[in-house]
């Protein structure tokens, strides 16, 4: 048999990517993974693991900031943003190490170099050394994503004031204004990153309000908690035009209002990388968002997969490792399908927020009876010790059977406490059931067992 012949072949070593070609060698497949750049994509080298390395950063900053509240003196607290940025690096190369070791003892073959559909389930490995030609029973596609530029008059990336996520990671100097457009998770994180470094920030979004895909009562809650932190939100604002003004820009807005900034970062979303793929020519139909796939995975190519932020779903990292894990399966010969019931979403500032299944305003808008169930960290005891009085947990449960149809926290850890309630959706656990289940004292779950209490009206330290 050639050396050259997979039973798959993965383009893309992002989180989508390795893992499917893991789990593939683990059935027992013959797997070659195709990356350009860096394994580990977009997630471990310019997000996921390098914006939580500076939110750790930004985090010991507040808290070091208000040590005073707990019996405790600190001075001289400045932020050394070169030698944050030296840490993160060091986390994504550990991290990135971890990955190809994984694959070397997985028995992955690593081709570095650009992949392209070639004829039939084959695959053109591209790089300094010439081309490369891979046969394969079945390809995934895993190629993920890059950040979105706008329309906007003078906001090109080729400014160089104006950048996007990618850059932000690379500052080796703290910028005295910062203006981010777009208040989703990245922009929200990167704001509070850097104003907690000492930046003056201002976060604009064109909707009523940030966080758009969030629950309304969360979006509200964290656009206050953003105002005490001393940013600058402004909703219902379009921007217009930047232009260089002196070292710095001059941001045309909506309603006739203009700022100033040192740095604009572009936080508005990200579009799949596709090009140069040949997915024409093998007949994959492609979205506005990517690639058109089923629950199985499959494109409209025969033997060709796709997953993550190359396919027209959800742009998130765990998303893309769970459409990997059911890629490699299928591409081995199983039948495993895709459920996007419970997925939960996460942003990493402060308060952290985390959701999970449907918004009150989903619920409503579907039609469905359904009672709510709120409890505030403030009256949670580990919460105060911790100096954490803000925030939230929020339940949505049908009103007659009491199964959770969806879940919103903003507080402490809420990005860990979420997964109580993704596995209680999962499992179509009923608040019932929570509060069946005795909760640690003194613990943060305790306010997701008193929201369940909430739901039947039944919390007692409400």
């Amino acid at each position: 048999m050639s050396n050259n012949i997979y039973d798959v072949i993965v383009i893309g070593g992002g989180p989508g990517g390795y893992v499917a070609a893991l789990r593939a060698a683990k059935l027992g497949g013959r797997v070659a993974l195709v990356e350009r750049d860096k394994l580990g994509g977009t997630c471990l080298n310019r997000g996921c693991i390098p914006t939580k390395a500076l939110i750790a950063s930004a985090e010991l900053l507040a808290t070091t900031r208000k040590a005073d509240r707990f019996g405790i003196k600190i001075e001289g607290i400045i932020p050394d943003l070169s030698a944050i940025i030296k840490r993160k690096e060091q986390i994504v190369k550990q991290l990135r190490g971890g990955i190809e070791h994984l694959c070397k003892a997985g028995n992955v073959d690593i081709y570095k170099g650009k992949g392209r559909l070639g004829k039939g389930t084959s695959v053109i490995v591209s790089s300094e050394q010439g081309e490369e030609e891979l046969q394969g029973h079945n390809i995934i596609l895993a190629t993920g994503s890059y950040p979105c530029g706008i329309p906007i008059e003078g906001c090109g990336l080729d400014q160089g004031n104006v950048v996007t996520s990618d850059e932000m990671l690379e500052l080796q100097q703290i910028p005295s204004r910062l203006l981010v457009i777009g208040a989703g998770a990245v922009g929200v994180e990167f704001s509070y990153i850097f104003r907690q470094f000492g930046s003056e920030v201002t976060l604009v979004e064109v909707l009523p309000h940030i966080l758009p895909t969030e629950d309304i009562e969360i979006s509200t809650e964290m656009e206050k908690a953003l105002g005490r932190e001393g940013i600058r939100v402004m909703t219902s604002t379009s921007v217009q035009r930047v232009e260089r003004e002196g070292e710095g820009c001059r941001v045309q807005l909506s309603g006739n209002k203009v700022e100033s900034a040192d740095l604009v970062l572009l936080a508005v979303g990200r579009r799949a990388c596709l090009e140069g793929l040949g997915l024409e020519e093998a007949g994959v139909a492609v979205e506005k968002r990517g690639i058109t796939v089923d629950d199985h995975m499959r494109t409209t190519a025969p033997g060709i997969y796709a997953i993550g932020d190359a396919a027209a779903i959800i742009q998130l990292a765990h998303v893309a490792s769970a459409q990997g894990l059911v890629a490699a399966a299928n591409a081995m010969g199983g039948n495993e399908s895709m459920d996007y019931k419970v997925i939960p979403a996460c942003v990493f500032a402060s308060p952290e927020i985390a959701s999970v299944g449907l918004t009150e305003e989903q619920a409503r808008q579907d039609g469905r009876d359904i009672k709510v169930g709120r409890f505030p960290f403030r009256n949670i005891g580990r919460a105060l010790a911790m100096g954490e009085r803000e925030g939230f947990v929020k339940i949505i449960a049908d009103a007659r059977y009491g199964e959770v149809l969806g879940a919103h926290i903003i507080g402490p850890q809420a990005t860990s406490l979420i997964s109580e309630l993704a596995l209680a959706m999962k499992a179509e656990v009923t608040v019932e059931e929570i509060i069946a289940t005795i909760h640690a004292h003194p613990t943060l779950p305790e306010a997701v067992d008193e929201a369940a209490m909430d739901v039947l009206g039944l919390a007692l330290h409400k």
